[in-house]
């Protein structure tokens, strides 16, 4: 286990990543213990049955993931990811009011000129 304390961790942050991705970095707050940081790969963590696919919806859900690249972190097609977040009650689309009228404007005009 390697240990980093808070003013390390914001002088060089990448050092601290380069240690986690090899062990355990507890993040250290004067004296006690503050966070924990550990490297997904180094230590298999996506590798466990269901955690791609729970990753990947959290980060989706959050806004922190596109639909497509949530789809690409949990390696399913983007189809099974859209109906995997509606089962779980999460909007796959997210648009604002006057987004969905413009996209609604956007097809009728399409659907008018073909």
């Amino acid at each position: 286990m390697e240990a980093v304390n808070i003013s390390g961790l914001k002088n060089n942050p990448s050092e601290a990543l380069r240690m986690a991705h090899r062990d355990l970095v507890v993040v250290m707050n004067r004296d006690r213990p503050d966070a924990v940081m550990m490297g997904i790969e180094a230590m298999n963590v996506l590798g466990a049955r269901g955690v791609k696919l729970a990753l990947a919806t959290a980060l989706f859900k959050d806004g922190n993931l596109s639909l497509v690249r949530s789809a690409r972190l949990a390696e399913v097609a983007v189809s099974e990811f859209v109906a995997h977040v509606s089962r779980l009650g999460i909007p796959a689309v997210r648009l604002s009011e006057p987004e969905a009228n413009a996209d609604m404007d956007t097809l009728e005009a399409w659907l008018a000129s073909s």
